[in-house]
């Protein structure tokens, strides 16, 4: 009697950016234990150890010879079937190795053996011999002379609320404040947090963070009667599910959208669904985290990359746990969660670019695979917006969606009325103070002086976008990488905002010798102290990339606005999407021509969009608002449109135009990018790939060309473009593109070539 041993097999995912799964041994003692979607850590190479993802366990021999796994991480499944579905579905599609795929899905705290331990953060409190609103004053006495100090001291008490108190009483409740927060609003270092520390006057503590939020202890309320327009729109959404999987609704800005979606959040919930809700930018969960808490309390979850490991980790877990939230409410990568009751899918401000993931790989785009993932798991997908992106509004007009629409405002307040102003004959008449037109201060002044609210969208952050020598025109430029350096006042900095690398100001110029160098253009923090300038009495909020670093942060600006706490808020495109505050009556848009102006098919596209929705902050609660465009393109027909609300007439010609050129949605792109540390290695690479590619897809493919930025972190860029005509075979075109690369990456001189796909660019 012959026996044989029976050795088995796990497939797994290692979290590199390598392609396909790697097959390892089961041990015997770990035959058991060892089951598909548990994490467990293998060898690789020498002498490193990986966290994988087992997605198959299997009797089949390979053809090599595998080493053992080394231990088993968990007694039940992190990954659930259908989420690997979805990474496989991912993988294909956007042409990314799973390795990546796993990367950006699991929080860190899950990749690593003991990694989601809680995380701490420092605080800075106020010591107890301040608390008091005389010895307040006595500790701004004692930093007076000492400028930095004496601002961070006064931004702390500001952010913290201390600066309220009358006597020992505090007139608002007090905020916690992060070091790093206070370190970011005042743009101050260390040194100077730890000299108000050494002085007494304030004190560091640590604070766990991370935690799931504490229970809920007030009663959730009923949603809000709908209006009968809005009750008519929610209506047509469950009829049209009926018949079609995905609704587009277009809702004018303050229509009231969120209401519906509240409704219908509801009816999912009586259905014992679970329901996924996604928002372009962390920035507006703090708000909808407040309005849907007040109606499903603990059922809610929130999931982005602002909050910790750890609490990413426990929100990951809970989901798999027998009682997961019934809400999720995040940014694209809570596409990633498990889910084992989906039933509806909600992608707010559907048009927004955020939603693609740029770098690293997978550069996906969080719509369309919310839409396959409710695909997939047989859930209804809402897309809500005010400016349909061109390809849902297209396959909505085509039947492929079905279409809501809601065009009247909530209690029918009007639209703002939107002013241009030709900043190019007032700067030619020298009317102009700066960046601000006449008309503009004087519309700020009447709103701040009735109580009113402002916002000033400039979307360019720093104090000067570009420094520049006056004698010779000397451009200070970025070593890694083929931009100008951003100045950031506070700091007293020149800045990358492609690579991230600092450089001090120069006294002088390197080309002439000329000692005054000057800055050229706005950017927020100029914006900031022009106006703080012009209305000393303004109490002001910047809302940007550098005062946003951290969840704090975020939440602090949104909430003192909301709260009247400040009352002009100044701001890159973070303030154009969907915040919701109600005594805005001026929105000023200080340079729509950044905009208009930038080289791509879909710059008016986007520029709608982002006028349209930061004009749509004004007036949303009592009368009309104001929106001053100023430009020196007044007579472009986009003005015109935007102007007279003219959204139909934008979105007819525009869809004729990318018709006529083909492109989206009347074909699909394909950007192929190389990369390499010398420009005539990348530069014969494209060369010999775009010959290949031209032979098996002819005049379908564009390039190579240099992007516009062809040099980051020291990588010289070239691109090329497939534009396919739609219905073409995309599984083929895929195979190609992969062959073509596998191909290239094995000459020896290309041998640290990187080529990687962008599939739908945005």
């Amino acid at each position: 009697m012959f026996t044989f041993d029976v050795v088995k097999y796990a497939d797994v995912i290692l979290p590199l950016p390598l392609e396909g799964l790697f097959t390892y041994s089961i041990p015997d003692e770990m035959a058991g234990t060892v089951r598909t979607g548990v994490r467990v850590q293998v060898p690789l190479g020498r002498s490193k150890r990986y966290t994988a993802v087992v997605v198959d366990t299997h009797d089949r021999r390979p053809a090599f010879k595998t080493r053992d796994i080394l231990s088993v991480l968990d007694t039940e499944p992190v990954l659930l079937p259908s989420q690997y579905k979805l990474w496989q579905w991912m993988s294909e599609y956007y042409l990314a190795p799973l390795g990546d795929i796993y990367k950006a899905a699991l929080p860190a705290g899950l990749k690593e053996e003991d990694g989601w331990r809680p995380k701490t953060e420092v605080y800075v409190g106020l010591s107890d011999t301040y608390r008091t609103e005389a010895a307040l004053h006595t500790a701004l006495d004692l930093v007076r002379r000492a400028r930095k100090q004496y601002q961070t001291l006064s931004q702390f008490l500001f952010l913290s609320h201390w600066d309220s108190l009358d006597g020992d009483t505090p007139g608002e409740e007090i905020e916690e404040i992060t070091r790093e927060e206070l370190m970011n609003a005042a743009a101050c270092s260390t040194v100077i947090v730890k000299a108000l520390t050494d002085r007494g006057i304030l004190y560091l503590y640590e604070k766990e963070v991370g935690r799931l939020s504490q229970p809920i202890t007030t009663e959730p309320r009923r949603p809000h009667a709908l209006s009968p327009a809005q009750q008519e729109a929610y209506n047509g959404i469950v009829f049209q599910f009926l018949k079609r999987p995905v609704v587009l609704l277009r809702g004018v800005t303050s229509s009231g959208k969120t209401e519906i979606y509240i409704h219908l959040i509801r009816k999912a919930l009586e259905e014992k669904q679970q329901v996924l809700y996604l928002l372009p930018e962390i920035a507006l969960t703090v708000q909808m985290m407040d309005r849907l808490r007040a109606v499903f309390g603990d059922r809610l979850g929130i999931y982005h990359s602002k909050y910790s490991d750890a609490e990413r980790v426990e929100i990951w877990r809970k989901q798999l746990s027998p009682h997961p939230y019934d809400i999720i409410l995040g940014a694209r990568s809570a596409v990633f969660l498990p889910f084992r009751r989906l039933g509806l899918v909600i992608v707010d401000e559907e048009h927004e670019t955020s939603f693609k993931q740029q770098d690293p790989s997978p550069r996906y785009h969080g719509r369309d695979t919310a839409i396959y993932l409710a695909h997939q798991t047989g859930a209804k997908t809402l897309l809500g917006t005010a400016t349909p992106s061109a390809e849902s509004y297209y396959n909505a007009l085509q039947g492929k969606y079905g279409l809501v629409t809601l065009d009247s405002r909530y209690k029918d307040i009007l639209l703002p009325k939107v002013e241009i102003v030709d900043v190019k004959d007032l700067r030619r008449r020298k009317m102009m103070n700066g960046a601000f037109s006449p008309r503009l201060l004087g519309a700020v002044k009447d709103a701040l002086a009735e109580g009113g609210q402002v916002i000033l969208f400039q979307n360019r952050r720093g104090f000067a976008p570009l420094v520049e020598c006056p004698a010779c025109g000397w451009v200070p430029k970025c070593v890694n990488c083929d931009v100008p350096l951003t100045y950031h006042k506070g700091r007293d900095v020149m800045t990358c905002h492609y690579c991230g690398a600092t450089y001090p100001v120069p006294s002088e110029c390197p080309a002439c010798g000329e000692k005054h160098l000057r800055g050229r253009g706005y950017g927020t923090e100029k914006v900031e102290d022009r106006i703080q300038e012009i209305f000393p009495e303004a109490r002001i909020g910047r809302m940007d990339l550098d005062t946003t670093r951290t969840k704090q942060a975020y939440e602090r600006l949104i909430r003192d606005f909301s709260t009247g706490r400040t009352n002009l808020l100044i701001g890159t495109q973070m303030v154009t999407k969907g915040l919701d505050f109600d005594r805005v009556r001026v929105v000023g848009i200080l340079d729509a021509d950044t905009l208009l102006n930038y080289p791509d098919f879909r710059a008016y596209e986007h520029a709608f969009a982002m006028l349209s929705q930061v004009s749509g902050r004004a007036g949303r609660k009592g009368r009309q608002g104001l929106v001053i465009l100023q430009t020196r393109q007044a007579d472009l027909p986009l003005i015109r449109q935007l102007t007279g609300h003219e959204e139909k007439r934008f979105y007819e010609e525009l869809l004729e135009e990318r018709k006529t050129f083909r492109y989206p949605p009347f074909c699909r792109l394909i950007t192929v990018y190389l990369r390499h540390t010398h420009d005539e290695t990348v530069e014969s690479a494209a060369f010999l790939l775009g010959t290949w590619l031209r032979s098996w897809f002819g005049p379908r493919v564009l390039g190579p060309d240099r992007p516009s930025v062809a040099r980051v972190k020291t990588m010289h860029i070239r691109k090329i473009v497939l534009k396919l005509e739609n219905g073409i075979d995309l599984k083929k075109v895929r195979a190609y593109l992969r062959q073509a690369k596998d191909e290239l990456t094995k000459e020896a001189r290309y041998g640290a070539l990187q080529v990687y796909y962008d599939v739908d660019p945005v």
